[in-house]
């Protein structure tokens, strides 16, 4: 029952802010599973932090491989979704086993302090519904908030720059190219594994990062701070 629920939330947001939303359903299971692999492996307790959980459907699947030492850091700028989390919190037993390891923070994720704060990061940011600035200025935050050795894993829509190029204007291709330009640098330096998930809503290919340095890509007059309403996932 939560999925529907879920999904009926989700098809509010979408109708409020595509941009903010990205997608039009939640995350398939198939697709949580995978963004959470790397948690099912034999591991030590773990700072974990996911970025946009949404209805949380990815949030689900953590807390079905959680540690009792692991520390989850749920952070969501979307307010809407912030209340749906909150009331799966109190309300699902799968949640509610886990309430005092889960902590739901309402906020960008640029905005989060520190520096190799994190074992692991899981995001459902839609990146290419992003200014190339944008892209630049969370991957950098990643960077920072990702403990040397740890794995951040992300997910992207298959082909989802190529089949919307010939269908949008200028500025829009070029947008689309330097952010594919963008994300291509870190997926060829820093890319660890990747699987295609085909069981979703779109098909999705999930990456799984570990990041050599910090990214070596200079500053450019796009590359300003991203405003407060970092979009939301799926």
């Amino acid at each position: 029952m939560s999925f529907w629920k879920d999904c009926a939330e989700f098809l509010s947001a979408f109708r409020r802010n595509f941009h903010t939303t990205g997608a039009i359903l939640p995350s398939s299971r198939f697709l949580a599973r995978e963004l959470v692999s790397e948690l099912s492996r034999p591991r030590s307790p773990a700072r974990i932090l996911e970025v946009g959980p949404g209805t949380g459907p990815v949030t689900r699947e953590i807390c079905r491989v959680l540690l009792g030492g692991d520390r989850l850091d749920a952070v969501e700028i979307n307010p809407r979704f912030v209340q749906h989390l909150r009331r799966c919190l109190s309300r699902e037993e799968l949640f509610q086993a886990h309430a005092e390891r889960i902590e739901l923070i309402q906020a960008s994720v640029l905005d989060l302090p520190g520096q190799g704060v994190y074992d692991y990061i899981i995001s459902g940011l839609p990146l290419n519904n992003f200014a190339p600035g944008q892209v630049r200025a969370i991957f950098r935050t990643f960077v920072r908030l990702l403990k040397p050795g740890g794995t951040m894993t992300y997910f992207e829509y298959l082909g989802v720059r190529q089949l919307k190029t010939p269908f949008v204007n200028r500025h829009e291709r070029r947008r689309l190219r330097h952010v594919g330009r963008i994300i291509g640098k870190y997926i060829r330096e820093n890319q660890v594994r990747h699987k295609r998930v085909l069981v979703n809503v779109p098909p999705a290919t999930v990456r799984h990062l570990r990041f050599k340095t910090p990214s070596p890509l200079p500053p450019r007059a796009d590359s300003q701070r991203a405003p407060e309403a970092v979009p939301s996932p799926r």
